[in-house]
């Protein structure tokens, strides 16, 4: 029987995960636009009607039944805003706990109180409570670890976070997933969390297509971990290769025995918090053209077939795996 996983309309079995989304984000915002809300307001109507009109109509025409909404604590996180959203469109939607890695994230806070208390016990008591007690007052409790390292190191402040993750995983049998920078870490992140005795099935390296190269590749799907190709459609920087190589890339996966380890998203941002982006140039908007919550189901399910991938290779990737991984 597979373990019920924490939604923000409470628990459900893993078996009824179904279509899974393993990386998106509702809402989100770069640390500090809490400080920008004078010209930057949240509409939360907005907000949610653009969230609700975008997942109903990828359950009517490709059953999405979940989503993991991995935003941080510290990047707008808003779990009541979730739960709105999972009620309004009947999906599962299954919030995280954690912090995003030190460069983009928000350090000062627990670096402050690390120079007062311990820093691993703080955060492993506000990840603990968050996963069995419930989130900012609320019932809602968190259904999965996120964790971030930064370009070619986990730094002390992210290893914190590791080393608290690792316990509570070990403890409660929570899924990690990471934010792996720029197509680096990810052996390295695999190999501290499974020293720290986390079950390698339960943890996904993310943004694995920062790294093509198939050694890179395997040298993390050798750990037994699950790996994520969660940026289908984002084109923007170097980190972000052509979808076509990524095809490419989970095809030869695919044909060297890896489908059982695979997932799928897009880590879009349905909605961006503080000021509305600017207007953009043309060639600026090329490269994001295809990043949206529909692009797998549309485009990159399409290609893979296209090349070879069968429809239960598909059922895999975006049903079979996401059960395996939260359901053991």
């Amino acid at each position: 029987m597979s373990r019920m996983v924490n939604t923000v309309t409470g628990p459900v079995s893993a078996d009824n995960l179904g279509i899974t989304l393993a990386h998106e984000h509702l809402l989100f915002g770069y640390p500090g636009f809490q400080g920008d809300l004078t010209l930057g307001a949240f509409d939360h109507d907005a907000a949610l009607k653009a969230n609700v009109d975008v997942i109903n109509q990828l359950k009517a025409d490709y059953g999405l039944n979940t989503i993991i909404d991995a935003t941080p604590n510290e990047c707008g996180r808003d779990v009541v805003f979730m739960r709105e959203a999972a009620q309004a469109t009947g999906i599962n939607i299954v919030a995280a706990t954690g912090y995003y890695y030190e460069g983009e994230g928000a350090p000062a806070y627990f670096k402050y109180r690390s120079g007062m208390t311990d820093i691993i016990t703080e955060v492993y008591n506000m990840m603990k409570a968050e996963i069995t007690q419930g989130i900012m007052g609320t019932d809602i409790k968190a259904g999965v670890i996120k964790l971030a390292s930064s370009k070619g190191v986990i730094t002390d402040y992210e290893k914190a976070f590791f080393t608290a993750a690792a316990r509570i995983a070990a403890e409660t049998n929570t899924v990690i997933i990471t934010h792996t920078q720029e197509g680096t870490m990810g052996p390295e992140q695999a190999d501290f969390l499974i020293s720290q005795g986390v079950n390698p099935k339960k943890i996904q390296i993310g943004h694995m297509e920062g790294n093509l190269d198939l050694d890179y590749q395997k040298k993390v799907l050798d750990k037994g971990v699950f790996i994520s190709f969660d940026r289908i459609g984002l084109q923007v920087y170097a980190a972000c290769p052509m979808d076509s190589q990524r095809v490419e890339t989970v095809l030869a996966l695919i044909k060297a025995g890896y489908t059982d380890q695979i997932l799928l998203a897009h880590d879009f941002i349905q909605v961006w918090l503080g000021r509305a982006t600017p207007d953009l140039p043309e060639e600026a908007l090329a490269p994001i053209a295809n990043w949206n919550w529909s692009n797998i189901f549309t485009t990159f399910v399409p290609a893979l077939k296209a090349g070879g991938a069968t429809d239960a290779d598909i059922n895999k990737l975006l049903v079979e795996n996401p059960r395996k991984l939260y359901g053991l």
